[in-house]
Formats: C-alpha cells, sequence, structure tokens
C-alpha cells in the first residue's frame, strides 16, 4: 500500500487557518492579517523542514506550528484545546499554583527559538515510553537523538492535532522544567484535555513521553514590534 501523499504547505495553511479560527489572533491583540503576516515567513521552512517525512497519523505528525507564551498565555491556549470529534474546553489542573505555569522553562537541552512562533519536526506523542517514568523515557528519546517537547509544543500538538490525545495513549512534556521533580504533561479528565504534571521518577500505563526532532526553526528578524500599528486590534 502506498504511503499517503503529504502536501507540506497545504498542511501549514491548514494549521495557520485552525488558529484563526480558534481566535489567537485577538488573543494576541492582533488583527488576523497581522497574525497571519506574523507567522508567514515560516511556510516554506515548513515545507523544506519536513521534506521525506510521511503524512499525519494519530500517533506523529511531520510539522506543528508553535505559538509561544510570548503571543498568548498558556492558560488561554489550553482552554481552546479540545479532543478529536468533542467541544469540552481543556483545563488546567488545579495542582498549579496561581502564577506557577510561567516557571516552567524549557530544559538547558533545547534550543527554543525566542519569538512568538517556530516551527518542530517529527513530532511522537511517544507510545513506545508508555509506563516509563519521564526520567527512563529521557534515555530512550535522547538515545535516538531526539529532544522532548515543552509545553508550548504540547499544547499545539493538541491544539492542531487532537486525536493525538487519546486515552491510554497521552504524554508528559519533559522539556518543560521549574527546577523541581514535577513534569508537566497532557491527559483527559472528564472528556478534556487536562494540563497537569506528574513526577519526573514516577511511571503511569498511560502516559508517554513526547519527543521531536532537535531542530526548532524560529521567525528570523521578526518580533512583535515590527508589526505594524495598523494592523494591531485595539477593539
Amino acid at each position: 500500500m502506498e504511503a499517503a501523499l503529504f502536501d507540506a504547505a497545504t498542511e501549514f495553511d491548514r494549521q495557520l487557518d485552525r488558529l484563526v479560527e480558534l481566535g489567537y489572533p485577538t488573543l494576541a491583540e492582533l488583527t488576523e492579517d497581522a497574525f497571519r503576516d506574523l507567522v508567514a515567513p515560516l511556510r516554506a521552512a515548513a515545507v523544506a523542514g519536513s521534506a521525506g517525512l510521511p503524512a499525519p497519523t494519530e500517533a506523529r505528525v511531520p510539522f506543528l506550528l508553535v505559538i509561544t507564551r510570548e503571543l498568548v498565555p498558556v492558560e488561554e491556549r489550553v482552554a481552546l484545546t479540545t479532543l478529536a470529534g468533542k467541544r469540552k474546553p481543556g483545563i488546567v489542573d488545579r495542582h498549579y499554583a496561581e502564577g506557577e505555569l510561567p516557571k516552567f522553562d524549557p530544559i538547558k537541552e533545547l534550543e527554543v527559538p525566542a519569538g512568538p512562533a517556530y516551527l518542530l519536526f517529527d513530532v511522537d506523542r511517544g507510545e513506545e515510553t508508555l509506563n516509563l517514568a519521564p526520567a527512563a523515557a529521557m534515555e530512550v528519546i535522547t538515545g535516538q537523538d531526539r529532544l522532548p517537547l515543552t509545553i508550548d509544543e504540547g499544547l499545539a500538538f493538541v491544539t492542531l492535532h487532537p486525536e493525538a490525545l487519546a486515552k491510554n495513549k497521552c504524554f508528559s512534556l519533559v522539556g518543560s522544567r521549574c527546577g523541581d521533580k514535577r513534569v508537566p504533561a497532557l491527559w483527559i479528565s472528564q472528556n478534556a484535555p487536562k494540563l497537569g504534571w506528574c513526577w519526573y521518577g514516577n511511571p503511569h500505563t498511560w502516559l508517554g513521553s513526547a519527543s521531536a526532532r532537535p531542530e526548532r526553526v524560529g521567525l528570523e528578524h521578526v518580533s512583535l514590534e515590527h508589526v505594524s500599528l495598523e494592523h494591531v486590534d485595539t477593539k
């Protein structure tokens, strides 16, 4: 059976359209045109970087357009996630203290581009690391020359490919840490995504650790300061 054809440019457009549909421009205090213009330089990089990769499946996708907390806060993006075929919005676990999520930064092994958006390639939800503690999963991931996902990247995964988060196939986001033994994770609670956390040394049969290729491609010489004021949404 031949592999499904994959058009990276069309997939980039789909991802961008989905973010617009969900209201990301408004949350970023930008007009739709300004939001689209902001991330447009990443389109060609998405095509080049995903060359040779297969079409998306439930478990693995060729690339993600990642919006960072510089543009939209984590809590607001969580609320825009849903499970495949469901409508109930995602929630943040109550065990996160108020104002604590911004303290979960990318681990030193990651080279996350500065700025409001970037691309992540060959993203996998980590089924082979189910029932492995994040500490053990890290050894598996790095042994494959891959690196774990951050909170921003995990939210992009579930937002743009809701089917990635499924019963007994949830995933930790070992790429974001705050200096203690907690590891953020996305799982299912009451038919909706939940951003919670587990311990670095504890395994769960239903929880793997998501990973991707190490390289991340950011916007070059683009920042919010360069967005023309005529495009800013002042409503």
